[in-house]
């Protein structure tokens, strides 16, 4: 639990079930989770897009569209994934490690040095053991011949040949990356292209290693700016820097202190901080709107966040042992308006041009049947077109007694826009 610090103005005690509505829909307004296109379309929309929510998390898992391309997908209408290969080569983000792998605004360039510096100098480990000269033998190669692609080192597999020899050239090449020493150049799906930094970065990008002050104002900026309140624990979420949690304490308290931030109180007792008079300004509205979510998405990676404010207890449950699965392999939350109404587990069938719902989960909301199945219908519509698939095929429904509406619901929208050949 965050301790609230003393201050002259006492923490806004948040008790009544309109306040948490309220906070929930200024989490989601500054997720861009309620308007239709909160950061425009196209690409200044993709661009505008993660420079405001400041990382987008990449994933492998491909039984639906992979999570980075989802959650750009949920907030910028039109999204495709080439968007992401432009990004990349006009130079507009870059690839790193956030609290995962990630997306990053190339602005944010400077603030991915301490995490390098930290691995080089063996304050942190990526690989416990390396291969220095191996190491070299690869900088030496790009250097001279141009940028190496990941593939180049799998088709020698096998081969045990030195330095080329798969496995320890990638660990290699990983470990010279995550020190910063290389740079994902390109990307061809999951297949990377490494080259020297100084031939990916555009001009004009500042390179100078920032101060631990600097970096804890940085990210105490951007947690409140894509979540609109933030707490200690999330402001530095899965950051195991004691120095960098203890500046970020310091400034924020200093902060409530000059009455630039303002304490919101759970019962609990749990504290958010957020800019101050943010209680006293206008909220966000929804709409009849149901987004389907990634597991890896902004708005809910944070999962004691989500449980605190949604009440949702939600996990990802492909790493969990098919027989302990309670919802599914890959279950996608479904958010309508200010709450989560359920989960979906879905398969893209892409050679059958199908769209699977292995499995639809409800659980209790207060709003209205019709309206969900309605509105989740429309969801599923543009979800599919997102997924490549024409088709769909539902598995199961919970509880069983939606079933017949939900399925009446997606024949309506989805068979009769099909049938009209739109």
């Amino acid at each position: 639990m965050t301790k609230a610090p003393a201050s002259s103005k006492p923490a806004i005690a948040l008790t009544r079930a309109e306040d948490f509505k309220r906070l929930r829909r200024l989490a989601l307004g500054a997720q861009g989770l309620l308007q239709n296109k909160p950061f425009g379309q196209g690409l200044n929309g993709a661009r505008r897009a993660i420079e405001h929510l400041g990382y987008i998390q990449i994933d492998t898992i491909s039984v639906v569209q992979r999570a980075h391309h989802h959650v750009w997908h949920s907030r910028v209408p039109n999204y495709h994934p080439d968007m992401l290969t432009k990004l990349l080569a006009k130079r507009q983000i870059f690839e790193y490690w956030s609290h995962a792998a990630a997306f990053l605004p190339i602005k944010d360039f400077r603030f991915s040095l301490p995490y390098k510096k930290a691995i080089t100098s063996g304050q942190q480990h990526w690989f416990k053991s390396r291969d220095k000269k191996l190491m070299q033998a690869l900088l030496d190669r790009i250097r001279l011949e141009g940028p190496l692609r990941s593939r180049d080192v799998d088709q020698a597999r096998g081969t045990g040949a030195g330095w080329w020899d798969w496995k320890p050239a990638k660990r290699a090449l990983e470990q010279l990356y995550m020190q910063g020493d290389l740079m994902v150049a390109a990307r061809d799906g999951f297949q990377k292209t490494y080259d020297l930094p100084e031939r990916v970065l555009p001009a004009g990008i500042e390179l100078g290693l920032p101060e631990n002050g600097e970096f804890a104002a940085h990210l105490i900026a951007q947690q409140l700016r894509c979540h609109g309140f933030a707490s200690l624990k999330g402001i530095t979420y899965l950051r195991r820097n004691p120095s960098l949690r203890e500046t970020v304490k310091q400034q924020v308290n200093n902060a409530v202190q000059a009455g630039e931030l303002e304490q919101l109180k759970l019962p609990s007792g749990e504290i958010y901080f957020a800019p101050a008079g943010t209680w006293e300004s206008a909220g966000p509205r929804t709409a009849h709107r149901l987004v389907i979510l990634s597991p890896f998405d902004n708005a809910v990676i944070q999962r004691p966040r989500l449980q605190s404010l949604f009440n949702f207890d939600y996990q990802i449950e492909c790493y969990v042992p098919a027989a302990k699965r309670r919802y599914g392999y890959f279950c996608l939350p479904l958010l309508y308006r200010d709450q989560f109404v359920g989960r979906l587990d879905a398969k893209a069938h892409r050679k059958q041009n199908t769209l699977e719902l292995v499995a639809v989960h409800f659980c209790d909301h207060p709003f209205a049947e019709d309206a969900i199945m309605d509105a989740f219908a429309k969801a599923l519509d543009n979800f599919m077109t997102f997924q490549g698939c024409a088709t769909w095929r539902l598995t199961s429904v919970s509880p069983a007694t939606l079933k017949a509406p939900l399925v009446s619901h997606l024949e309506q929208i989805i068979n009769r826009r099909t049938d009209n050949g739109l």
